[in-house]
């Protein structure tokens, strides 16, 4: 197993990151745009906890992961089943205010199974996470309204 842990800023309140991380309706692969809209689908939806199946496009990768924030401030999904890591690896933020916006704290702890997910890990562990970290940040950079004061040359 693998276990990576980064910080990624979000420019917008910790209460916004968690109600996206947490909206399970069919705008989702809107607010992720790394997610492959055919691959999405909600399994259960409970107060505080979700199964769900996701994906993307390139590479392929699914996973059956069970999400939970019955802790507050905190977002962990776990994978049930995939075609890239192994059953009980999973990706947890803990969300909290800093300046304007707020901070995401991830733990990404996987173990690949098969040559992709084998692969897709050791890249990970080579970059120290930063495809994720990058893919997170222009993800929550979509959250904040915009600029309308920023005046174009």
């Amino acid at each position: 197993m693998t276990e990576l842990r980064f910080t990624v800023d979000a420019p917008v309140p910790a209460e916004e990151v968690i109600r996206a991380l947490t909206d399970f309706s069919d705008r989702r692969p809107a607010l992720w745009p790394d997610l492959d809209p055919d691959v999405y689908r909600v399994d259960e939806l409970h107060p505080t906890s979700a199964v769900v199946r996701e994906g993307q496009r390139s590479p392929r990768l699914w996973a059956i992961e069970e999400y939970d924030w019955s802790v507050q401030g905190t977002v962990t999904w776990t994978a049930r089943e995939s075609n890239f890591c192994a059953p009980g690896s999973f990706m947890s933020a803990r969300i909290e205010p800093a300046g304007n916006g707020s901070r995401m704290h991830i733990t990404w702890s996987r173990t690949g199974v098969g040559p992709k997910g084998r692969m897709i890990v050791g890249l990970m562990r080579l970059t120290s996470g930063r495809p994720l970290a990058k893919s997170l940040g222009k993800a929550l950079a979509g959250l904040a309204p915009p600029d309308r004061d920023r005046r174009t040359a």
